[in-house]
């Protein structure tokens, strides 16, 4: 069986578990719409999938994934900007409740940023994060790569925490205390789950 005929084989047992076992739950998603408590911002790295990692069903978080799960700061430019346009439509459309950034361990755009190396769009994206490399480098520079890795994984979390408040119904939300932002790290080495801390500037473990 190719890999294609795996993805179909899995659809037809979705459609099992929800269609036939929980009929209700998707009449109930179109008839009411998608009323998500939670927006998370993932990275499109195979190895993490947040749906299976959270044990969550369909209509409980709304999903965006990009390289290395960075938010860039709002600008209006002129450009296209997929991941600011969906941070606006769960804030003020769907009204989220929290905002999470969900990074990981061995993120392939760290490891980008980190060697300089970068695609056409790779590298340009990874410039979000660009000025955290040069302190990751400077407060790290006896450690190994992968330590330095390692670190930037995170700092890179703290940036996108940082430049989700420069979007102003974000951050009239979080001031009105309508929004929660929290950033946690899916260490893929231990399997566990850490948050960042706003009080020691530190992540700490959570499950």
């Amino acid at each position: 069986m190719n890999h294609t005929d795996q993805l179909i084989a899995g659809f037809s047992r979705f459609r099992s578990q929800y269609y036939e076992s929980e009929p209700q739950l998707f009449q109930d998603l179109v008839s009411k719409g998608q009323h998500p408590k939670t927006l998370m911002i993932a990275c499109s790295d195979s190895r993490v999938t947040p749906a299976a990692t959270f044990d969550s069903g369909p209509g409980e978080i709304f999903m965006v994934r990009n390289v290395a799960n960075l938010v860039p700061p709002s600008e209006l430019d002129g450009h296209l900007h997929g991941t600011s346009a969906a941070i606006e439509f769960a804030v003020e459309s769907l009204g989220v409740e929290n905002i999470i950034i969900n990074g990981h361990s061995h993120c392939g755009g760290i490891k980008a940023l980190m060697s300089g190396e970068g695609g056409t769009y790779v590298g340009p994206w990874m410039d979000i994060a660009r000025d955290a490399r040069a302190d990751i480098l400077r407060e790290y520079a006896g450690a190994s790569p992968a330590e330095q890795a390692r670190a930037l994984e995170k700092a890179a979390m703290v940036v996108s925490l940082e430049n989700l408040l420069t979007f102003s119904s974000v951050r009239h939300r979080v001031v009105r205390g309508e929004l929660q932002l929290h950033a946690w790290y899916f260490d893929l080495d231990e399997g566990r789950l850490y948050g960042y801390q706003l009080d020691n500037r530190r992540f700490e473990p959570l499950a």
